[in-house]
């Protein structure tokens, strides 16, 4: 918005030349969500206890989460609101890329908003029944991948692997379901990952920050080239998205870190991971999204293995518990030790991720 209404009037005052750059842009736009999630934290923590819209915890769990049984959640809504003022104001809004990644969280989030109100309202851990829960979620990530299929650029169906400087493989019409299922896994994963105070936020602000420098290059023609990365063209412009969320999920873990006095919930966590995977599409990093989110894989790994294990065993586990982060918990580390490691080794994997693009 900003740039529309005041960018024009820099004939008449030089200094707003500034609107014109996109690292001006995306830095305010992360402050600004910073502080709608500052100002607006207490009073929806405070809203939320007054509706008595508290978190319901697994029985199954470990012991030291009990406790946690009625804190706020559905702090998403935090987190979305703030991303969304903060894009309204300081992207270009004629980018398609932009209203596709906002259209993404916005949407994931309703999915999660509605789960987290059927949770509250039973009073269980059940949410949608997964049926619904699935097929709306694919319902999302189809809207989302036919229109990166239907507006034309070349790259789209073609994939990516790290060390090669060309797509190993133009996939074509076979893109779209592979696609729609990779949105729907993160969408998922992330969610998995939302069990610890602070981890899930911590670890998407550490995703969030690798993908600012991805679609940053990649929406550079020089730079692109110079990397061998696929260039796309419009595709800087969702470094103003990016750094949006990263300012508002910064703000989220003021109150979000241990000990939590709010839950992002589904409304969060979906809306996050569904849309990580959008902007991996975009910017064709499908296949190094799953290095930048090694954490998110550890924990959806750990779920599989622990299912299937129990499955072919009769009744034995592999785990303590899945997914991961509690194992370690039922372990004897501390939650915050928990969080804090796996922190760690999602910055490892972010690392590791971005240098490739020099190796190649």
């Amino acid at each position: 918005m900003f740039l529309e209404l005041l960018y024009p009037l820099v004939k008449y005052f030089s200094p707003l030349n500034v609107f014109k750059y996109l690292t001006f842009r995306s830095a305010y736009a992360a402050v600004t969500a910073l502080l709608i999630a500052f100002l607006f934290g207490p009073w929806l923590i405070e809203r939320l206890r007054v509706l008595k819209f508290g978190q319901s915890v697994r029985s199954d769990g470990p012991e030291s989460h009990q406790s946690k049984s009625g804190t706020p959640t559905m702090g998403g809504l935090l987190i979305i609101l703030a991303v969304a003022v903060a894009v309204l104001l300081w992207s270009d809004l004629h980018n398609l890329y932009t209203w596709l990644a906002l259209g993404s969280l916005l949407l994931f989030g309703l999915i999660g908003f509605l789960d987290d109100v059927l949770k509250i309202k039973y009073r269980n851990s059940d949410g949608l029944p997964a049926w619904v829960k699935f097929w709306s979620q694919v319902l999302v990530a189809s809207a989302a991948a036919l229109v990166l299929y239907f507006t034309g650029n070349p790259e789209t169906t073609r994939l990516y692997v790290p060390f090669f400087k060309f797509a190993v493989v133009d996939l074509g019409v076979a893109w779209l379901p592979l696609a729609i299922i990779y949105v729907v896994y993160w969408s998922n994963a992330v969610n998995l990952a939302d069990g610890l105070d602070g981890l899930a936020t911590g670890l998407m602000i550490i995703a969030l920050i690798a993908f600012s420098i991805l679609t940053y290059l990649s929406g550079r023609a020089d730079w692109s080239a110079y990397l061998s990365i696929p260039f796309i063209k419009g595709s800087g412009e969702l470094t103003v998205f990016n750094l949006a969320l990263i300012g508002a999920c910064v703000g989220f873990l003021w109150f979000n870190s241990h000990p939590a006095e709010i839950f992002m919930g589904d409304v969060g966590s979906l809306a996050l991971g569904g849309v990580l995977g959008v902007l991996s599409l975009i910017v064709k990093k499908e296949v190094l999204l799953l290095v930048i989110g090694g954490v998110f894989m550890m924990e959806v790994l750990s779920d599989v293995l622990q299912v299937g294990y129990f499955k072919l065993t009769k009744g034995r586990r592999l785990f303590k518990m899945a997914p991961i982060h509690h194992h370690f918990e039922l372990k004897g580390w501390k939650e915050t030790k928990v969080v804090t490691r796996f922190w760690i080794l999602g910055g490892i994997f972010a690392i590791v991720a971005l240098s490739t693009l020099k190796i190649q």
